[in-house]
């Protein structure tokens, strides 16, 4: 969802293949060793399949709502991201498939990327985004993560102390970007006709 998001700001035209992984193509695995989604294709064949390069690769070509960081806010920028990442995106795969991982208590999960969710909060209650003074690189990386924790127990989330996170998170899901790649497209077959889009 955040490498779409990348890709839609920087008005990149892509040609979409839509995957479901649990009926991985052989042309996905042939693109990336980790056959895991999103992989992005170069027209000079080089490959980036981490989400966050996908993003920066094109913001860095087009970013005309200014979403990459200056040079104050970069270091933090990353840092947060990376804390995404590495330490509540485990936590939030285990709240949204505790039987996975087998978990004796399905709620602690949750409370622990909760400790990320309220740092978040703190951020916002001090400036409007996550970003400073206007949407940027980091809730454009972030919030979609943010969005799932939120939507695996809604009534919980919303019962949270968390009113400028709160306002944040709808503030994305209602805006028109969020909504323009939130369209769905059909599973990807060898030789079906191009699907282009973001540009």
């Amino acid at each position: 969802m955040r490498a779409r998001l990348a890709l839609a700001v920087g008005g990149q035209v892509c040609e979409l293949r839509e995957v479901v992984l649990s009926r991985k193509p052989e042309e996905l695995r042939l693109a990336s060793a980790k056959a895991t989604v999103p992989v992005l294709v170069d027209t000079d064949g080089r490959v980036r399949d981490e989400s966050l390069d996908i993003m920066l690769w094109a913001l860095q070509r087009h970013d005309p709502l200014n979403w990459l960081p200056g040079e104050d806010r970069r270091a933090d920028t990353l840092q947060l991201i990376k804390r995404c990442d590495d330490e509540f995106k485990p936590q939030l795969d285990r709240y949204k498939y505790p039987d996975r991982f087998d978990l004796a208590d399905p709620c602690a999960p949750r409370d622990a990327g909760a400790g990320f969710i309220v740092e978040l909060a703190r951020r916002l209650n001090r400036e409007p985004y996550l970003s400073g003074a206007h949407w940027g690189l980091a809730d454009g990386a972030i919030a979609p993560f943010v969005r799932q924790f939120a939507h695996t127990d809604t009534a919980w989330f919303a019962s949270q102390p968390w009113p400028c996170l709160q306002t944040w998170l709808t503030h994305f899901e209602v805006s028109p970007l969020f909504q323009s790649v939130m369209t769905k497209h059909p599973p990807w077959q060898p030789g079906q006709a191009q699907t282009l889009v973001f540009g």
